[in-house]
């Protein structure tokens, strides 16, 4: 019982780090656009695909939901609570390794981006695929994206509806019975 409890704890650590990682990548990224890109012309990396280009995003993705930094700030925390609780949950076994590491993708996406509100009241995006005139986004926003796209595939086709009884209050009264 205690090698278990020893490896959940490791594990929690390991998405702690991994968390703030993320989180400073993302707004290193951010802190990089805000000083080569504010206030110039578009970045070409791939002329005609694929550009740098600062933007102040008040918004949602596609510029949904203008001006509303309170409800996006209370998202994104209550976003990152959920997934603390089941990452606490999660038994420490190999099997739920890619599920652990997409939730904690999606926490950091929503964090990096929390940090952006705070401190600005907007996010800043800066990736632009021109191509398709996709709206701009940051790497937070793919941290969210490709992980929660990962994650319904998982579930739908990794994951058995047995794999997620320890978020059950039932399986929860069980183990408390047992330690």
């Amino acid at each position: 019982m205690r090698n278990k409890k020893t490896g959940k704890r490791w594990l929690l650590f390991i998405d702690l780090m991994l968390f703030i990682f993320l989180v400073f990548i993302d707004q290193m990224t951010k802190s990089f656009a805000v000083l080569h890109l504010c206030g110039k012309d578009s970045f070409p990396l791939i002329a005609g695909v694929l550009e740098l280009h600062y933007l102040e995003n008040f918004g949602a993705a596609f510029g949904l939901l203008q001006n509303q930094k309170i409800f996006f700030i209370l998202i994104a925390i209550i976003i990152c609570i959920m997934i603390a609780y089941v990452l606490y949950r999660i038994p420490p076994e190999r099997k739920y390794i890619p599920f652990n590491f997409l939730l904690v993708l999606i926490a950091s996406g929503a964090a990096g981006n929390m940090v952006d509100r705070t401190k600005h009241a907007y996010v800043i995006d800066f990736i632009y695929f021109s191509l398709i005139d996709f709206p701009v986004f940051n790497v937070a926003d793919i941290y969210v994206t490709v992980s929660t796209i990962l994650l319904v595939l998982f579930i739908l086709f990794y994951y058995k509806e047995q794999d997620f009884s320890f978020l059950s209050i039932k399986q929860q009264k069980k183990t408390r019975k047992i330690s």
